[in-house]
């Protein structure tokens, strides 16, 4: 069975990920891209389903694992009766092409490890031709795929697996690699493992170290940070919304979901929090990837889209994978780009908004998309959607769209006002947006529950409403936000963390019952901010802080029950929530603020 979820750490080259667990398996692992089919996919299935493992032979007593300062280098040190060794896992960031190497270090007394490699293309299915390329070199081959290992040590196989058994002692090194290529082309010339470790070192420091003080909160930005730019698609600046697909917000439910794809509402958070921190090349990257992405007919605009802005992200079940903990179906791809999701226009304006904002150079294209979402966008708001939260059921006047849209006329009027001959532009998108906030308060505020409700006409509460107050729709001060936030304490929160909605009213049309969606706790912490209830979000903070993992990780849900992370890991949207709620109470650069008075 595959570990606990908060049990694994990331490795990354801002092309493809892995996730490797505290005994020292890599259970996930998609090659060469975040989106590719995974070779490891022991993490959604059984360990014949594709995984590399690397652990002590003895007993192990304890295990502390760790990132090296500023880098996605991980340590983990494994300490037995017979001594202490370490694994370090990386996946150089300066080569072509996609690997990964593992060094065991010796450090005190002697320990003797296994290797176990299983190589299954295909997200476990396939059984790839292993032969030998020479005596410390293997091939595996499935189709147009080929992965190569390289061992410092003789390799057998047995009932399809590749196996080793090494022992280290102090200060001796044992160097592994694993890269992918084209299975039609000659087998490639490793690489130095010892030198990529020292580019792989310069490299992640080089961008961390631009990373400012952030008070107490410094090392764990920094952290989420690193995760966000890991989470990055080097070639064309799109960010995943996690790197894994299927991990449950249930366990054993339906709620299984691909996120390795870029999904255009996390625009505006990720190009806050970059900025915020100075960061403007990933925050250019970032806007010229949406441009790029959103071009063309604004119906046809997607709430999601591929690592390249490809569009067709058919969504299908893989019945051979049992899932994590038993939790069916495995999806791949996403139906959800199909959807009317109104949010994602307002999103996008917001982001434009902020990167002019934020004196990022203005892009050609962004007035000429304003000029074509605009005459859309003076209907398409009047329509229902599914949401911020996907709804695979019956369509809605969901408030949170209809503050998006609001967002959408907001931005693009301010951005108008500043440009010559944009008077007339700017005044009828203003015109619009007083439309969408006079209608909004009158059919989306209950006054019997004192509170905004989650669409026209419901009695239900959604963690969405907060972004009433944090997008200036409404000052955080009125009495119906001042409601609407004591509603949400008194009927989403969990043991101190929210839902993001009241699911036993069945309106996602899926079986209720998920754990607390952490962005939404984020966003009540910068609610508390703008209300001026420092020690409130303060408090709130600490605890969402707490539920790191080991080295950092968040996910993107968390059980307060069972006291577990669920949902796909490391989930970007819960890192950008800690970067700009730690800015927030820092007050330096303050997002929420930024974002109100856009």
């Amino acid at each position: 069975m595959a570990a606990r979820i908060e049990d694994y750490a990331l490795l990354g080259n801002c092309r493809a990920a892995a996730l490797v667990s505290k005994e020292g398996s890599i259970d996930w692992l998609c090659f060469p891209r975040f989106d590719a089919p995974a070779c490891f996919a022991a993490l959604l299935g059984t360990p014949e389903n594709g995984r590399w493992k690397i652990s002590p032979i003895e007993a192990v007593r304890s295990v502390k694992r760790r990132y090296h300062d500023g880098t996605l280098i991980l340590e983990t040190t494994f300490h037995t009766d017979d001594g202490i060794a370490t694994l370090i896992d990386f996946m150089p960031s300066t080569l072509r092409h996609s690997s990964i190497a593992r060094i065991v270090v010796g450090v005190k007394g002697r320990v003797s490890f296994d290797m176990d490699l299983v190589i299954r293309f295909d997200y476990g299915r396939t059984i790839p031709w292993v032969e030998r390329h020479d005596p410390l070199t293997l091939t595996a081959v499935a189709g147009p795929e080929m992965l190569v290992l390289r061992t410092p040590t003789p390799i057998k196989a047995r009932a399809q697996h590749s196996t080793a058994r090494f022992s280290v002692s102090e200060g001796e090194r044992k160097v592994f690699t694993l890269s992918h290529q084209h299975s039609h082309e000659p087998v490639a010339e490793g690489f130095d493992a010892e030198a990529s470790l020292a580019k792989t070192e310069y490299f992640w420091h080089e961008f961390s170290s631009r990373c400012p003080d952030v008070g107490p909160w410094t090392d764990l930005v920094k952290r989420s940070l690193i995760t966000l730019k890991a989470l990055t698609y080097l070639p064309t600046g799109g960010i995943v919304a996690a790197p894994t697909t299927s991990l449950p917000e249930k366990l054993g439910g339906k709620r299984n979901w691909d996120y390795r794809y870029c999904w255009l509402r996390d625009a505006t958070m990720t190009l806050l929090a970059f900025m915020s921190l100075g960061y403007f090349d990933e925050a250019r990257a970032w806007r010229d990837w949406l441009t790029r992405s959103v071009a063309g007919n604004p119906n046809q605009m997607q709430i999601m889209y591929g690592l390249g802005g490809e569009r067709s992200l058919t969504e299908y079940e893989l019945p051979w994978l049992c899932g994590y903990e038993q939790s069916q179906p495995v999806r791949i791809g996403n139906a959800a780009a199909t959807q009317t999701q109104l949010d994602v226009y307002g999103e996008v304006a917001d982001a434009m908004a902020q990167a002019i904002k934020g004196h990022l150079p203005r892009h050609p294209r962004i007035e000429a998309i304003a000029e074509v979402i605009v005459p859309f966008l003076e209907k398409a708001w009047r329509e229902p959607d599914e949401g911020i939260w996907e709804i695979r059921g019956q369509q809605q006047h969901f408030t949170h769209s209809k503050v998006m849209a609001w967002v959408a006329f907001d931005r693009i009027a301010t951005v108008a006002g500043t440009l010559e001959n944009g008077g007339d532009f700017s005044r009828n998108c203003r015109r619009v947006a007083d439309e969408i906030r006079e209608e909004v308060c009158r059919k989306a505020y209950d006054p019997e529950l004192g509170s905004f409700v989650q669409y026209y006409g419901s009695k239900c509460l959604d963690a969405s409403l907060l972004h009433i107050a944090l997008t200036g729709f409404l000052p955080a001060d009125d009495p119906r936000v001042l409601g609407t936030v004591a509603a949400i304490e008194k009927r989403l929160m969990r043991d101190g963390l929210l839902l993001r909605y009241e699911t036993e009213y069945g309106v996602d049309g899926l079986p209720p019952g998920e754990g607390t969606f952490l962005v939404c706790s984020f966003w009540l912490a910068d609610v508390y901010v703008l209300q001026g209830r420092d020690d409130d979000a303060h408090e709130l903070f600490e605890r969402l802080a707490g539920l790191c993992n080991d080295v950092g990780l968040l996910a993107e849900q968390y059980d307060p029950h069972e006291r577990r992370m669920l949902g796909n890991f490391p989930q970007a949207f819960s890192h950008v929530g800690i970067i700009n709620t730690a800015l927030n109470l820092h007050r330096v650069q303050a997002p929420a603020q930024e974002r109100v008075h856009a």
